[in-house]
């Protein structure tokens, strides 16, 4: 049994009779703390924090969505005095873990619902921290997917909505990657591409996103540019960085980029759109360097480690 209570809110009204329930529960120790309305249980939701929320269906949608956007790790407990009027399977969908009858609220087993709920909110939100580790993140360049890349991309162009500033999304595709998998092998191949990684991090700002999009595709997020015209710019500076050859597996590796640039809002109002410009530009561009071996334009080797 846990040490620590289960703080519960409840603005829904418990029988007498049923409190006893709660005090020594083998599912707890819990919280209760009784709140007059839904507005005081999401006030102090909000305020102190807590493990599960039991209330009214009177709360209403917005209600519910209130608590899932700033108290996102509590459990939701609706009691709905007319299921059959209103199914429980069309709460799920906003964020609801359980729904209640009248007569639960007057059963023993109530603690042990609510446990389960939290239980159960628990899981979700673990699950759901495992999936973004895995699908979010390159796990050979550390660099965010494209999944992350696109809820960047949302974010900026929601504060750019309040904040008008020019921002563009690079994509750069990488020819060699190809030829350096059949010539050292899929280690080497692995390392070429932490290696670029590590290169167009350093070519960019600590506040731009760099992004893994695919085995030989990258992308670069401009946040926030004093002009449109940066974008090509920053664009130029990465290609010229890529001319340097790469140090992997005791060889020189030479790659070629070609660059594709989507500018907000121009070329797209949303994430989907200036990702689909992006690629389309740098899947036709013709790409630069490795001739043979790249021809460094500007002297001094790059740190790629």
């Amino acid at each position: 049994m846990s040490n620590t209570p289960f703080t519960v809110l409840c603005s829904a009204a418990l029988p007498e009779a049923a409190l006893q329930a709660w005090a020594g529960s083998p599912f707890g120790p819990f919280d209760l703390r009784r709140c007059a309305d839904p507005i005081e249980a999401l006030a102090n939701a909000q305020r102190d924090g807590c493990a599960a929320v039991l209330v009214d269906e009177v709360a209403g949608v917005a209600f519910i969505d209130a608590i899932v956007r700033s108290a996102a790790d509590v459990a939701i407990l609706v009691v709905d005095s007319a299921p059959d009027a209103a199914p429980p399977a069309g709460w799920w969908q906003y964020g609801v873990q359980d729904v209640l009858s009248l007569a639960d609220l007057a059963r023993a087993s109530l603690p042990q619902r609510v446990r389960a709920a939290i239980e159960r909110k628990r899981y979700e939100r673990d699950t759901l921290k495992a999936h973004a580790t895995t699908y979010a993140t390159d796990l050979e360049t550390g660099l965010p997917h494209q999944q992350q890349l696109v809820e960047h991309i949302s974010q900026l162009i929601a504060l750019r909505e309040r904040q008008p500033s020019p921002m563009a999304l690079l994509v750069l595709r990488i020819e060699g990657l190809a030829s350096t998998r059949a010539r050292l092998g899929e280690a080497a191949a692995q390392v070429l591409r932490r290696k670029i990684a590590v290169r167009l991090r350093a070519g960019v700002r600590a506040s731009d996103v760099v992004a893994a999009l695919a085995d030989d595709c990258y992308a670069v997020l401009l946040g926030a540019m004093l002009a449109a015209a940066d974008a090509a710019r920053v664009g130029a500076k990465l290609q010229l960085a890529m001319l340097e050859p790469f140090k992997v597996a005791g060889a020189d590796v030479a790659v070629a980029t070609a660059l594709g640039i989507a500018q907000y809002p121009d070329d797209g109002a949303q994430p989907d759109a200036l990702l689909r410009r992006a690629l389309g530009l740098a899947a036709s561009a013709q790409a630069q360097g490795r001739a043979g071996h790249a021809t460094v334009a500007e002297g001094g080797a790059a740190n790629d480690e």
